[in-house]
């Protein structure tokens, strides 16, 4: 009896000794199957697009098909609570903005999920301002300007927006500025369009990706970022600060997959997408969306995830907006 004991004893510890080198080598297994890449907002979106640029660049590194999926609503809650949910094996992957997610904590009186614990950043993608945008046609070329004009119209102003930073920032430059104005919510950036250029719409506050695109086509006039500086890829748009409301909300992009997720499946997907990072095309890309790159570690990408989860609940406090 003692030695089955001792036997089953040593068996164990052979076990345990053996463990890591399994985790390993299912590791090095990986990928075993498709990639899915994860998108909180519909086709046409500013998000939609840099997910739809980071797929193609990801499937002759990976060696895998790597697929899109978009599953929009609950302001990317829906997409959120999706990889949160899904199994930690580096299969299912979030680009998406770790701020954006951050700010869901607070945004809700109920969050879906609890982000700090059932998701981590393993890699970071850009840096990015939210920007104050116009019709193309309207009179107004600064800040200044459009805040004395809706001053004027009073009640009657509307503006839109389609994520969580658009309202924080719209709730800020309202509480700065005294203006009265009503937020109209849209889907997706793109649903806002005929609005804001058919004057029903008197300003919006969108993503870099989609503004960007926007001003290039002539449609819209981008009047303000709202990072404390300007952006090295458009520096020639002015801070909201220098407009005179200060405001610093500076917006990370990253990748995110399940809490669960093992490290050398981690670091392997932070390969990847520091890799595609430096290839020329995609710095381009970025600039022309008004962003900087972001190459971060693993741990690095995490720390700005939870820094971001508090500071953002600080933004929401002071926009003064309610948890719904």
């Amino acid at each position: 009896m003692i030695r089955m004991k001792q036997l089953f004893a040593a068996g164990a510890v052979a076990l345990l000794a053996a463990l890591p080198a399994l985790r390993e080598a299912s590791a090095e297994e990986y990928p075993s199957q498709d990639i899915r890449l994860i998108c909180g907002f519909p086709p046409g979106s500013g998000a939609d697009v840099l997910v739809r640029f980071f797929a193609e660049k990801l499937r002759p590194i990976a060696g895998r098909t790597v697929i899109v999926e978009n599953k929009p609503g609950a302001a990317s809650n829906i997409a959120t609570q999706y990889v949160a949910k899904s199994k930690p094996d580096g299969h299912t992957i979030y680009p998406f903005a770790l701020t954006t997610v951050a700010a869901s904590m607070h945004l809700f009186k109920k969050p879906p999920v609890d982000v700090a614990k059932e998701l981590r950043a393993v890699a970071g993608i850009n840096r990015q301002p939210f920007m104050l945008t116009v019709d193309a046609k309207s009179p107004f070329k600064t800040v200044a300007e459009l805040t004395e004009a809706v001053k004027k119209k009073g009640e009657a102003t509307t503006y839109g927006v389609s994520a969580n930073p658009g309202r924080i920032m719209g709730a800020l430059y309202k509480d700065k500025t005294g203006i009265v104005a009503t937020e109209v919510v849209y889907r997706s950036s793109p649903d806002s369009l005929n609005e804001m250029t058919n004057g029903r719409l008197d300003y919006g506050l969108f993503d870099p990706v989609y503004a960007m695109a926007q001003v290039r086509q002539g449609r819209l006039r981008a009047l303000a970022v709202s990072t404390a500086a300007r952006m090295e890829s458009v520096p020639e748009i002015p801070t909201m600060t220098e407009s005179g409301i200060p405001m610093n909300l500076e917006l990370y992009w990253g990748v995110m997959v399940p809490a669960a997720t093992p490290d050398a499946i981690a670091n392997k997907i932070n390969g990847w997408f520091a890799e595609i990072l430096k290839q020329p095309d995609t710095i381009k890309l970025l600039a022309d969306s008004g962003a900087d790159p972001l190459i971060r570690t693993p741990a690095e990408a995490q720390g700005l995830f939870l820094t971001a989860i508090k500071d953002w609940g600080e933004f929401v406090k002071k926009a003064g907006i309610e948890p719904q």
